[in-house]
């Protein structure tokens, strides 16, 4: 039996794609779900999804809105209006310009921010659309001091990462050359490893004004939403003989 972790970033980036989420867990085959803590529309998602049982994370943010800890304490993190920079900055920079200490500061205050909003510790910890190395081993330093499944990117699509005590291969649930289904079903044509968990990543939401004045992630977000609440997409993996598994499972 092959073992599959179906996860939805953005939790919290805004309301319209916090409904888009709810529908993916009550409705589709969503069992693990990131929060972003630091944005305004964290609370209303986790009172959304309060009654689902999911694992709920920590889906950390340094590329959108206003950050959780005083920006004075981050200058390396933040604009001059004190909102994080873009993740375009962040893509176009020739080296890595993140200051270690700061994003443990950052990370801490948005892990403080989930436990006000939840009660309760995240079921693991990732990073958010931000490629650099400094932010990677941040999140490293603060999973551990707090006990924390960290779910690291890996450098190449192909290796595997070690959650808790599981091998994880992480996956595209979709991309701009290739929508949901085609994704799955060619993972699904491919053997199951041994002890591996397959992980794919999607960005189930529906659309609001501030999501598409912010992302340019946004009419697939209501493709991939549409696609997890299929019934045939269940078929799929029936027929493949899958189980699903959350974070709270490695």
């Amino acid at each position: 039996m092959r073992k599959i972790l179906m996860r939805a970033d953005d939790l919290g980036y805004s309301e319209a794609v916090n409904y888009g989420i709810l529908k993916s867990v009550q409705d589709g085959l969503i069992g693990s779900v990131g929060l972003m803590s630091s944005m305004e529309a964290a609370a209303h998602g986790v009172k959304l999804l309060q009654p689902e049982k999911i694992a709920l994370g920590l889906h950390f943010n340094i590329s959108i809105g206003q950050p959780a800890a005083d920006p004075a304490l981050i200058p390396s993190l933040v604009q001059a209006n004190g909102e994080f920079k873009p993740s375009s900055e962040y893509r176009k920079a020739k080296e890595d310009f993140v200051v270690l200490e700061e994003i443990i500061i950052e990370a801490e205050a948005q892990l403080a921010r989930f436990i006000e909003l939840t009660g309760q510790k995240p079921a693991y910890l990732d990073g958010h659309a931000v490629p650099s190395p400094t932010l990677f081993h941040g999140l490293e330093i603060v999973g551990k001091r707090h006990g924390l499944k960290y779910s690291p990117l890996p450098q190449k699509i192909e290796d595997q990462v070690t959650i808790g005590q599981t091998q994880v291969l992480m996956h595209t649930g979709s991309s701009p050359e290739k929508d949901g289904k085609t994704c799955l079903e060619e993972l699904l044509a491919t053997p199951a490893l041994p002890g591996v968990v397959d992980l794919l990543v999607y960005h189930p939401g529906y659309l609001d004004e501030y999501i598409l004045q912010h992302s340019s992630l946004n009419i697939r977000r209501t493709a991939e939403c549409a696609m997890l609440c299929r019934p045939e997409t269940r078929e799929l993996l029936a027929a493949n003989d899958v189980e699903l598994v959350t974070y709270l499972d490695l």
